[in-house]
């Protein structure tokens, strides 16, 4: 007769518990090293990416003007060098990162 999920999990942390095994470490464990924050930055890039295309295709699909129109606007902002140089670089890093760390995983 089969047992139960139930029964197996009440079977499994019995054991545990008597073999007195230590639990799988947590991040904050580790100690911080330049592989393990260059993955994460990856990740972190990869969904921003991701999140990015999703938002500007949907965006040129759902908004009724083209895209000058909307370029207009931005540029009639007048907004300062400090804050264009930074939004660029803001756009730029995250494709930039993302293609050179794949690129050097690959190699």
């Amino acid at each position: 007769m089969a047992t139960t999920a139930k029964e197996e999990m009440s079977r499994f942390w019995e054991k545990n518990t008597k073999s007195n095994r230590p639990l799988s470490p947590h991040v904050t464990i580790y100690k911080w090293s330049l592989p393990m924050a260059m993955s994460i930055t990856h990740r972190g890039t990869g969904v921003a990416l991701s999140l990015g295309v999703s938002f500007f295709s949907l965006a040129a699909l759902l908004l009724p003007e083209q895209f000058p129109h909307y370029l207009a606007m931005v540029k009639s902002l007048s907004l300062g060098p400090a804050l264009i140089y930074s939004a660029k670089f803001a756009l730029a890093f995250p494709l930039c990162y993302h293609t050179w760390n794949g690129i050097r995983h690959l190699v």
